[in-house]
């Protein structure tokens, strides 16, 4: 894990001006602090945990019913070379064509 560099005085950047940094006062914790911390787990209730796991479940693509197969397949250049010159979307027309010759 990379170790970020901690700030001590202002630089400008990353959309925060002079009053931004002025703003902020947190100082760092104490040891007696960061005793006392509890888990996420043991402070929010268990609906926000399941409403989480919604959450994730619903983001992304939706499943499909026959998802490609990621598969190591050694072709000749100059069929990949005609295929490429087809432009954006040739391993979609290449698909097409082999599920033609497999009779699908």
């Amino acid at each position: 894990m990379a170790k970020t560099k901690k700030l001590t005085e202002f630089q400008a950047g990353c959309g925060y001006d002079k009053a931004d940094w002025d703003a902020v006062d947190f100082p760092e914790m104490t040891d007696e602090e960061l005793n006392r911390l509890r888990p996420a787990v043991d402070v929010l209730p268990p609906e926000f945990f399941e409403a989480m796991k919604q959450h994730r479940a619903a983001r992304g693509r939706p499943a499909l019913d026959n998802p490609k197969k990621q598969i190591t397949l050694r072709l000749d250049e100059d069929v990949i070379a005609r295929f490429r010159q087809t432009g954006k979307g040739w391993q979609g027309r290449m698909n097409e064509v082999l599920r033609k010759a497999a009779g699908l």
